[in-house]
């Protein structure tokens, strides 16, 4: 009589494979939602940079507002807390207009950047508002 030699090599072998590929696929689902929060936490922080630069933007073209307080473009490197290491270009566009008294509407845009383009930890946020130097 010949015995069955081997013959729980080929399930057991299946069975690696099968638990192989479910581990694979657990560290890939647990690395991509890793990446997601990483984002969205970089995301935020560029949002606030790009608030940021329109806080100072406001305050140099309304506090000022001399007729030369609006400077057409500057930028800001950041360096302190959560926003280190986050550029911020500022634009800013008079337009006079009179409601009685001579007045200016600022055009505020800033643009919040962090990382290399094209890498996975790039990130990029623009804001835009209107303000204005008019009072009652």
């Amino acid at each position: 009589m010949k015995t069955a030699r081997g013959f729980a090599l080929v399930p057991a072998i299946f069975l690696l494979v099968v638990l192989g590929a479910l581990g694979l696929v657990a560290i890939r689902v647990g690395s991509g939602q890793q990446q997601t929060v990483t984002l969205n936490l970089l995301q935020a922080r560029a949002l606030a940079a790009a608030n940021a630069g329109i806080e100072w933007g406001a305050y140099n073209a309304v506090a000022n507002s001399s007729g030369t307080s609006c400077v057409s473009s500057t930028t800001l490197a950041l360096t302190e807390g959560a926003l280190n290491g986050f550029t911020v270009v500022v634009t800013c566009t008079a337009t006079p207009f009179s409601t009685g008294s001579s007045s200016d509407s600022y055009v505020i845009n800033a643009t919040a950047t962090s990382g290399i383009y094209g890498m996975p930890s790039y990130v990029r946020r623009v804001v835009s508002a209107t303000f204005s130097n008019a009072t009652s």
